[in-house]
């Protein structure tokens, strides 16, 4: 059953993008992370226009997020001072990354600035939780010691930079500046990428932040709503690529899928979950490698340029 997107401007399979999103939103709810990081390069080589299926991936990220936050609400699992510090960081990302995309499109070269920041976000990101899950399984397998943590008295030297804030629900006390740093990225990345960034930031609070497990995902999701929110309507306003039915599609598909994939993630082990999710984020930055070094079908191309009077 085919169905036409109009600012897409081609016909697509409902099936195939219902389907697209349940397999997505399984894998969101399994590792308990957006699927912004997936979808889009699913889309992209379905063949939506990449400034459309980013554009449109950033409406399923808010519906997705949205679920989220509200359990959080509902479990008292988010440090909504600490999700506001992000969320001010997010949005001056958010807004910096709309503004680099549409000067992106206007210039031509959208579809390679997207294809090369996918290739190095991924392989980079892949290639370290890949290298520190196999290292843990090495270090278990011959029964050597883990790697000491740190001591509840020690902190890294960023957390006594200036303008040092205190986080009670968060148990967390150290300078703003390297959390709006990593949010402002977050932020930039979501609306240039079309990703939410949970798979980043909830490790860096993790581990660079030392927060706790039971507030991470929470406050994670807070501050990827708020700052995609912000994204979605300057992609509407500023660069008119959200395509309304094929958000609609995807939501649909993706609320169904995270049903099943939340029951399959409570099984799951944490190594085996960080070295799955490594070969995910480098298989996908392989695929879209290989955008780059396998010649074209159609060596050129023909697009109408948006000028301003």
């Amino acid at each position: 059953m085919q169905i036409y997107l109009p600012i897409a401007e081609m016909p697509v399979n409902v099936l195939l993008i219902l389907a697209m999103g349940a397999a997505v939103g399984f894998i969101s709810g399994m590792f308990g992370i957006g699927g912004g990081f997936l979808m889009t390069p699913l889309l992209i080589f379905l063949g939506i226009p990449p400034a459309v299926a980013v554009a449109t991936q950033t409406a399923q990220i808010v519906a997705s997020s949205t679920t989220s936050v509200l359990g959080a609400v509902r479990r008292n699992a988010l440090d909504l001072k600490l999700g506001s510090v992000m969320v001010f960081g997010g949005l001056i990302g958010s807004v910096l990354g709309v503004w680099f995309f549409a000067a992106a499109r206007r210039a031509g070269q959208l579809d390679l600035v997207i294809v090369v920041s996918y290739v190095t976000l991924f392989m980079v990101v892949g290639g370290l939780m890949l290298k520190e899950s196999v290292r843990e399984f090495w270090t278990n397998r011959n029964g050597g010691p883990t790697r000491p943590r740190r001591r509840g008295g020690q902190h890294a030297p960023y957390l006594f930079w200036p303008l040092r804030m205190r986080f009670y629900r968060s148990k967390l006390y150290g300078s703003v500046i390297p959390i709006l740093g990593l949010a402002l990225f977050i932020g930039f990345a979501g609306a240039l990428l079309g990703i939410g960034g949970g798979f980043i930031m909830v490790p860096a609070l993790l581990y660079i932040f030392r927060v706790p497990t039971t507030v991470v995902v929470g406050t994670s999701q807070f501050q990827i709503i708020c700052t995609t929110l912000v994204a979605l309507v300057l992609h509407a306003v500023a660069n008119q690529a959200v395509d309304i039915v094929l958000a609609l599609l995807l939501i649909v598909g993706g609320v169904f899928g995270a049903q099943f994939g939340a029951r399959a993630g409570r099984n799951l082990k944490a190594d085996l979950f960080r070295f799955l999710l490594a070969v995910l984020l480098l298989a996908v930055g392989l695929r879209f490698a290989l955008e780059l070094t396998v010649k074209p079908e159609e060596r050129f191309s023909i697009a109408v340029q948006e000028t301003r009077p």
